[in-house]
């Protein structure tokens, strides 16, 4: 592949970004990271694993929250004496090291947890926003979940996305699903996902 390029994929819920971003890591025979990336930053960070997944993309919560979520949380800022320590903070920074330290390693995939601003001062880096219409995005997430009615996906489409706009606009200095925070924004519902996964790794190619 010569010079290392990383793609990262910012989404809105049901747009099909991830499948996209798969798609993309299998074409170039390369990594994609979404889950994963929790796996990794709870082994290398000492954080609960399950604590980064129910913080996972999530707006920043109470401290009160992130106690009862993960209850040996106020002991271990308590004998620390660090009544202060911010629970979403240390999440958020296990994500950063991890995607960091991945951008490091190998040319990759990686699916939001705003790793296109994370990874801001590299120029080997290419960002992309998936979107679609609501409409499509309904049809695509009961397609997955064909048990919730439309209402439910509807509720379900806007809960994830203001999270995961409350998640990036809070540790980020942009704005989620703005063009100007990305190198390429796609409607995935005019392209079937082979078609826009072929797109990116184009521009991918072609990047200077």
């Amino acid at each position: 592949m010569g010079k290392k390029r990383i793609i990262t994929i910012g989404r809105q819920f049901g747009s099909n970004g991830r499948n996209i971003g798969k798609l993309i890591a299998e074409k170039l025979g390369v990594q994609c990271y979404d889950k994963e990336l929790l796996q990794i930053a709870a082994k290398n960070s000492g954080v609960c694993e399950e604590l980064l997944q129910n913080l996972d993309e999530k707006p920043n919560k109470s401290f009160l929250y992130s106690v009862v979520m993960d209850p040996y949380a106020f002991a271990y800022n308590f004998n620390n004496n660090n009544y202060t320590t911010n629970i979403n903070q240390q999440a958020f920074q296990a994500t950063f090291d991890t995607i960091k330290d991945l951008a490091e390693r190998e040319s990759c995939v990686i699916v939001g947890r705003c790793s296109d601003y994370i990874l801001r001062e590299r120029d080997d880096v290419l960002n992309v926003f998936i979107y679609a219409p609501l409409e499509a995005r309904i049809k695509t997430v009961s397609e997955r979940y064909p048990a919730l009615t439309e209402n439910k996906i509807k509720d379900q489409i806007t809960k994830e996305d203001k999270a995961r706009a409350s998640y990036y606009n809070y540790y980020s200095s942009k704005k989620w699903g703005k063009m100007e925070s990305y190198h390429l924004s796609i409607d995935s519902s005019i392209l079937t996902i082979d078609k826009a996964a072929d797109m990116i790794i184009e521009v991918f190619n072609n990047a200077d």
